[in-house]
């Protein structure tokens, strides 16, 4: 595995080669039908990224939620006995957890939207698909960048001992994040939102 990044290690994202590989031509087929097909292949893939990302969110809060419950010390100024009773680390928490669920929900209702668009063949519900699951992928990288980078804020300085590995949680949030940037799937919600643009079918949106 050549691959190289900071995070999602031993991921299959290197280089593979095969050589003297028999295919059947009727076995081939372009890549750009798939996408510009009505197999809803660029929301379903989206959603299994979001889904990543989802799930790199609610990984690290667990962690993090465990960390403080455990082994965080209270702030001397925060009038408690155990960290996990500070009022301002559990509206942290309560912060955390909104995005977290948010993302989830959003998730949930993309890939339904991707089911009935792939059942049905149908363009307009393709659109629902590709921006729902925008909805979700937006989401899911935010809370991701949020909660693994807020981590270590709210567990404390012992959470950065490099032996717990919980850096691993950034690590994979910030490289996976990087697959494809959000930003233009936010272009698209507010082109759809402002003027009614369908998006494209290219495979990331």
């Amino acid at each position: 595995d050549d691959w190289a990044g900071f995070g999602q290690r031993t991921t299959g994202s290197g280089t593979v080669l095969l050589e003297s590989v028999l295919v059947d031509p009727a076995l081939v087929a372009p890549r750009a039908d798939a996408l510009t097909g009505p197999y809803a292949y660029g929301p379903y893939a989206q959603a299994l990224h979001a889904a990543i990302d989802a799930g790199l969110a609610r990984g690290a809060l667990a962690d993090a939620a465990a960390f403080v419950r455990t082994r965080t010390r209270p702030w001397i100024e925060s009038g408690v006995e155990r960290a996990a009773d500070d009022p301002l680390l559990v509206q942290r928490f309560g912060e955390l957890e909104l995005a977290v669920r948010a993302a989830e929900a959003a998730l949930g209702v993309g890939a339904a939207a991707v089911d009935r668009a792939y059942a049905a063949r149908d363009a307009d519900l393709h659109a629902d698909a590709s921006l729902a699951v925008a909805t979700a992928k937006v989401l899911a990288d935010r809370a991701a960048l949020d909660v693994t980078s807020t981590l270590f804020e709210v567990a404390g300085a012992a959470s950065t001992d490099e032996s717990l590995g919980l850096h691993r949680h950034w690590r994979n949030a910030r490289t996976h994040t990087t697959h494809d940037p959000v930003r233009y799937k936010v272009q698209h919600l507010g082109r759809w939102a402002l003027n009614g643009e369908v998006p494209p079918r290219h495979g990331v949106i």
